[in-house]
């Protein structure tokens, strides 16, 4: 990364907004940035990660096109962050994964959900198949429990090694592992952070997706879409629990912890990804990194149809549907854990460490 243009490019926009200093109280990125009187690529890279891409500093530079000076800094640093998630990436030349992650997720939607309507239906009578499955255990005489973990938990354990050796190289890459110390106080600094969304408050009004009009719209979104994965989450760990170490065996009934956990967050996400669809149609495409938009689109699709199929497979899980419907649901889920790694749900990895790194620098100023 350290010869790109991109960073060539953020390094310059860093002098221009560091002379100037207007933008100081809009977010993160600023008090961030005044800490600094020389960037390294480690320190851009923190700072791309730091941006929360609310454009608020856009429509507030006297600097931005079409002045000559040409600072753009929520498009720079959108590049930025796509090149950092493919720098770190691992195992070694996964990277090149971002460059056509728009075709990538697109691909591998079809090509599991394919997968598994041709696992099931080569291991299932069609007359098992297509019959209505009730009671205990239904779910298992359409797909067998050890094929289903055995598919569902390599790929999540596979997604999810792959990402803390991601973040691992993420904090030593950007010269994290230094400085002042990890305290107790910096870490309950990052996780509000995170959890509150703050820094897509912009400057406390919200952020400047449609024109230079402040809005909390794509925050909220982003709370329905975070937290929504977190009940989905929670739901599927819920059910675990309660087949392993309890012996109650799904399908369980519609009031019961893991339903309702699931319902809730599925209907969340469904609301926080179809909503972040619409604002990115709607948004002023200036400071908008446009080459990035087909991963983003392909991604955002990918949760609300994992999140429409598991609501669906509610739905008709005492019908005759139940099996393809699991099928594709269960395909559009390995989908996604084998693009966990290498698709923008990196950035909630990156960008939470680069708030922990945030928070100790703030807490460390003298």
């Amino acid at each position: 990364m350290d010869g790109s243009e991109t960073v060539a490019e953020a390094r310059r926009h860093m002098a221009v907004c560091n002379a100037c200093r207007y933008c100081e109280g809009y977010c993160a990125v600023f008090p961030a940035m005044t800490l600094r009187r020389e960037f390294t690529t480690g320190d851009l890279t923190h700072l791309a990660n730091l941006c929360h891409n609310c454009k608020g500093c856009f429509h507030a530079c006297q600097y931005a096109p079409p002045h000559a000076f040409g600072i753009n800094l929520p498009q720079t640093f959108a590049t930025l962050r796509q090149e950092s998630y493919a720098e770190y990436a691992w195992p070694d030349g996964a990277g090149r994964l971002f460059a056509r992650n728009g075709t990538l997720l697109s691909l591998l939607m079809a090509g599991f959900v394919a997968l598994a309507l041709v696992l099931v239906a080569a291991i299932q009578d069609p007359a098992v198949l297509y019959a209505p499955q009730t009671g205990p255990g239904a779910f298992y005489r359409i797909i067998p429990l050890w094929l289903m973990n055995l598919l569902t938990g390599g790929t999540f354990l596979f997604a999810l090694l792959a990402l803390g050796m991601g973040a691992l190289r993420y904090w030593r890459g950007t010269g994290q592992g230094g400085g002042a110390p990890v305290t107790a106080p910096a870490v309950l600094d990052a996780t509000v952070d995170i959890l509150a969304l703050r820094n897509l408050g912009g400057g406390g009004h919200g952020c400047n997706d449609m024109d230079e009009g402040f809005s909390q719209t794509r925050r909220w979104l982003h709370h329905a879409m975070f937290y929504g994965f977190l009940l989905c989450f929670a739901a599927t760990t819920t059910g675990a629990f309660y087949h392993h170490f309890l012996g109650w065996v799904s399908p369980h009934a519609f009031w019961s912890l893991p339903v309702q956990l699931g319902t809730w967050g599925g209907v969340l996400l469904c609301l926080g990804t179809a909503g972040l669809i619409w604002v990115k149609t709607v948004t002023d495409p200036a400071p908008v990194a446009r080459q990035l938009m087909g991963g983003e689109y392909a991604l955002l699709a990918l949760l609300f149809l994992v999140s429409a199929t598991g609501l669906l497979l509610l739905a008709v899980r005492h019908t005759g549907a139940m099996g393809l419907t699991m099928a594709i649901h269960l395909g559009l889920v390995l989908a996604l854990f084998v693009a966990l790694p290498y698709s923008k749900m990196v950035h909630g990895l990156y960008r939470g460490l680069a708030l922990l790194r945030n928070a100790r620098e703030q807490r460390a100023k003298p």
